[in-house]
């Protein structure tokens, strides 16, 4: 047994401090913004702070309690988030099935059996019965010399890392779609409050046209236009309430409710864009989790290449079995009754055909293949931000130029009408002004938004309020 303590022993001591064959992982370059700053933030006005969006809620930013209420039943609700988090805990499960493989494996098969020997056995003397009382114990155990097993259990490791980073970019993208879903709700109560104002004075409009003509002062000719107006308006009234239902119960299924239980009241849209900061392009390395995410990757391709480098070398086994046998209960447990046996052995192969270089090639060119995966993210996220920026600013001065024009709009509008009440103007010019000041007020409102909307895109491509130092550590992988 001493022996048998001894032959264990060297042989974990080997595993533990052989090598590890393959590369060591460097995280791979990716492209950079000049002087490390974002083309389009010259006239944006950033936030202060400027890591406002490193803490909490990002939603909170607009200042809405429906919409932060919303947010909180998503969080506990949702089931696609619900999905993601089982697939975390899969691949937690992962790295702790690859590092039992770290220690040996031990397992029994004890058996009790009646033997009786055939009577008509040639060359053996007359028949007998006997016992066959066992109790062994093997023990199984692969000594990492090439750092295979290390590798794996690294590997899956990684890709937890990976998968936690894929959760919070579901996170992300669920509580972005379900602002920017609820702003194209409040939207269209915006619109629909401003078609039914309109309605309501194209119908006085429509009362002053008949009131004139029945004093003969216009032709029946501006009662038909009066009323085509007021009918085309409140096709244009009816028609919103489609696209709000819409989203009504996109919003539903977001927060885990059948659309036919949920309701949310008419609230117009209001308020103005909260000011974000952009920080630096060299940040979204940290900030966004599907870059995380792809990093993570390109280290578990890496650790695949010292994988399938092991291939080529001999896989170094120790086994041992020890335990009692006897031929009855009462001399099972005794000494004399006990064995055991215990032993390296070697597996080398000789001869695959190239399956094992084929293995080899196709892991490197897999890290390759992962690595302008990972290169390509960071691109899109810069694309992304740059987008954004771009049209909160364009989208900020274009709301002023449209507060003037509807100003300008309404101020036209009653200018004509006084005049055809005056009758120094027919009523096309006030059926033209009327079109023209809703088509403008229309316009202020989808203007604001597109802004709300593209402040919620900004801070996705931001990442949200995420950080790398969110991600679960190695350490907690047991």
């Amino acid at each position: 047994m001493k022996r048998l303590a001894f032959v264990l022993i060297l042989f974990m001591a080997a595993g533990l401090t052989s090598c590890t064959v393959g590369p060591r992982y460097a995280r791979p370059s990716v492209p950079a913004a000049p002087a490390d700053t974002y083309k389009e933030v010259d006239g944006w006005k950033t936030a202060q702070p400027s890591d406002q969006l490193q803490r909490g809620p990002w939603w909170e930013l607009f200042e809405d309690p429906q919409l932060n209420a919303l947010q909180d039943q998503l969080t506990a609700s949702n089931q696609d988030l619900k999905v993601a988090q089982a697939r975390f805990q899969e691949a937690r499960a992962l790295v702790r099935f690859n590092r039992a493989s770290l220690y040996p494996t031990i397992s029994t098969a004890p058996g009790i059996a009646a033997i009786r020997d055939s009577g008509n056995q040639p060359y053996l003397p007359a028949t007998h019965n006997t016992g066959d009382f066992v109790l062994p114990f093997d023990l199984s155990y692969e000594v990492d010399v090439w750092g295979r097993v290390r590798r794996t259990v690294a590997a899956s490791r990684e890709e937890a890392q990976a998968t936690a980073a894929d959760l919070e970019t579901v996170k992300l993208s669920l509580h972005a779609e379900l602002a920017f879903d609820y702003f194209e709700l409040r939207s269209a109560d915006a619109q629909k409050q401003l078609l039914d104002d309109t309605v309501n004075a194209y119908q006085e409009s429509l009362q002053l046209t008949m009131d004139r003509f029945e004093g003969g002062a216009a032709p029946k000719s501006d009662v038909a236009q009066a009323q085509t107006q007021l009918e085309t308006t409140r096709v244009q009234d009816t028609d919103i309430a489609v696209e709000r239902s819409q989203f009504e119960h996109a919003i539903a299924v977001l927060i885990g409710k059948p659309p036919a239980a949920f309701h949310l009241p008419p609230s117009p849209l209001h308020g103005q864009p909260p000011d974000i900061s952009a920080g630096l392009p060299s940040q979204l390395l940290e900030r966004r989790p599907d870059i995380a995410a792809g990093e993570r990757r390109v280290a578990e391709a890496n650790e695949q290449i010292g994988i399938a480098r092991a291939a080529f070398f001999p896989t170094i086994l120790l086994s041992a079995t020890g335990g009692f046998e006897g031929n009855s209960i009462t001399n099972w447990f005794t000494w004399p009754s006990r064995f055991w046996a215990v032993g390296p052995s070697a597996f080398q192969t000789l001869f695959d055909a190239g399956r094992r270089s084929a293995t080899s090639q196709g892991a490197r060119a897999n890290y390759d293949a992962t690595v302008a995966g990972y290169r390509e993210t960071t691109l899109t996220a810069l694309e992304q931000v740059e987008d954004n920026l771009a049209a909160l600013r364009i989208l900020e001065q274009e709301a002023k130029q449209q507060q003037t024009a509807t100003a300008s709009a309404r101020e036209s509008l009653q200018i004509f009408t006084d005049r055809y009440i005056g009758g120094a103007d027919p009523y096309l010019q006030v059926l033209t002004a009327q079109t023209i000041a809703l088509q403008n007020e229309r316009n202020e409102v989808d203007i604001l938004r597109r802004r709300m909307e593209a402040s919620v895109l900004l801070i996705k491509a931001l990442g949200g309020g995420w950080n790398t130092s969110e991600l679960p550590q190695v350490a907690s992988f047991r």
